[in-house]
């Protein structure tokens, strides 16, 4: 993966790499750039052998054994409402760390690693936070693109999954 900086409203090239910056895993979801904190991956996957699982949310792809250990896969575009697309060669799974849970996140593709100065990132507005979601944590801008960083553990949060509009179960009788 590619480090870059981030630039701000002014320039990030004056700004040192060091100093009160974080790194994010950059990836795509249709057109729009998204990053996750770096220090909440755990590894990055080509996404193969998902097992279906009966009666889940329809974001939900299905598990995957992970060297011994079985996880969950969420399809994030489905997540964030967008229609699904067939899997290809720049399709991964994200696998995140939230709270003592082990969660494989789909995306599209996997850009770059960035660095990104924390003064750099503009938090999520109020309108966008209104009625406990938090998925946002902030807006960095990349040049002429604007990184939505995301925020892992309420984006994952369980209780927050289950009120999600997608959360409708598929069983065998319904799939049909």
């Amino acid at each position: 993966m590619v480090d870059q900086s981030a630039s701000d409203s002014a320039s990030a090239d004056a700004i040192p790499a060091a100093k009160n910056t974080s790194q994010f895993v950059g990836f795509q979801i249709d057109s729009q750039q998204y990053a996750f904190r770096i220090d909440q991956i755990q590894e990055i996957v080509m996404l193969d052998q998902v097992t279906k699982t009966p009666q889940v949310a329809d974001y939900v792809e299905g598990v995957r054994n992970l060297r011994g250990a079985i996880i969950p896969i969420i399809n994030l575009r489905r997540l964030l409402g967008l229609a699904p697309i067939p899997a290809d060669n720049n399709t991964r799974t994200i696998v995140v760390n939230v709270g003592d849970r082990t969660i494989g996140c789909t995306v599209d593709s996997v850009t770059q690693v960035i660095r990104i100065p924390e003064q750099s990132i503009q938090p999520a507005p109020d309108t966008m936070t209104a009625e406990g979601n938090r998925d946002i944590a902030g807006f960095a801008k990349m040049g002429d693109n604007l990184v939505i960083i995301m925020n892992i553990d309420e984006l994952l949060n369980l209780a927050r999954l289950r009120r999600h509009p997608n959360h409708e179960m598929t069983t065998a009788k319904n799939a049909i």
